[in-house]
């Protein structure tokens, strides 16, 4: 139904997005509300909801698991700096160099401050803030300028902390829009590589596939071997991906960029050898997305040590 909605009225499919979002704030906005010695409690209902079972907070010993501890009591300051799409740019410029930087067009408090005859004719604009804002422009004729300024206006007002299981480090991040070069490989599909980080060292590495259309995701280790676990909402890439021209660099990067961390993931993507930083991320889907098969839940919990420095 949402589909063909899409399909033959999509002015009203996005007016149906856009109301779906306010319901989101209004959500987000009575969490805010509830006192933080509950956090807990509601956390750990909504962890036996999506996992399916029950977290005990006195021993948390699978990946999943300690993402929820680390959510509400990994108090690292960093941690704010380096999930801001802006704020982490001057980080990573001086720990590996702006070279592998996707450079940047601008940078905006609010949507119409957006100067848009100053930007090429292709390029993505997102928020700082959260996760999934998103907006890729391939032909600026073509912007339906009423409703992405909506869509924006509804990003810059979310709090990413209560959005999703408690992510508190997102609170302390100011929303900003930015836009930055348009950047794509020759093949049109511009992968995305994972870097699965823990105590200082990368330990897998996962490809996202077709993320817009069909979502698919291959984990490996650092040999590119294809590896027999997922996340369980992402089905398996049917082709062989061939190892990317680099590989060893970003390897040899995101050791650079993980040192100091008990657990964080470090994004690159990767343009015909070209390595560009893409994000860093402490809590990967918000811990509430099922490791399949179960067993590789507690495998990477045994990598992630609780007790690990967690400054930099």
């Amino acid at each position: 139904m949402l589909g063909k909605l899409k399909r033959c009225l999509p002015g009203l499919y996005d007016y149906y997005l856009h109301l779906k979002r306010k319901q989101k704030l209004k959500k987000i906005s009575a969490i805010k509300k509830v006192p933080d010695d509950k956090y807990p409690e509601i956390l750990g209902k909504l962890y036996e909801e999506r996992i399916g079972h029950k977290l005990d907070w006195n021993n948390v010993q699978t990946y999943t698991e300690k993402m929820q501890w680390a959510k509400l009591y990994d108090k690292n300051p960093m941690k704010s700096q380096l999930a801001d799409k802006y704020e982490v740019r001057k980080w990573v410029e001086e720990k590996i160099g702006a070279d592998y930087l996707i450079p940047l067009l601008g940078v905006w408090e609010r949507f119409d401050d957006i100067d848009f005859s100053g930007l090429p004719d292709r390029f993505v604009l997102k928020t700082n803030h959260g996760s999934g804002t998103n907006y890729i422009v391939r032909n600026k004729s073509q912007i339906k300028y009423k409703q992405v300024k909506r869509m924006f206006e509804d990003w810059l007002d979310t709090d990413y902390a209560f959005n999703t299981g408690f992510e508190m480090h997102y609170t302390d991040i100011k929303p900003l829009i930015i836009a930055e070069q348009y950047i794509e490989a020759d093949h049109g599909q511009l992968q995305d590589y994972k870097f699965l980080c823990f105590d200082g060292a990368p330990y897998y590495c996962w490809v996202d596939m077709d993320r817009y259309t069909n979502h698919t995701r291959n984990v490996y280790n650092l040999n590119w071997e294809l590896q027999p676990w997922n996340q369980e909402h992402y089905g398996t890439y049917k082709e062989p991906i061939p190892c990317p021209e680099g590989f060893d660099k970003m390897i040899e990067l995101a050791k650079v960029l993980c040192k100091g961390f008990s657990h964080v993931r470090v994004d690159f993507y990767n343009v015909n050898g070209k390595i560009y930083f893409g994000e860093m991320t402490f809590t990967n889907g918000s811990g509430l997305d099922r490791i399949i098969p179960e067993s590789y839940d507690r495998m990477l919990g045994d990598l992630w040590s609780l007790d690990a420095n967690s400054s930099n």
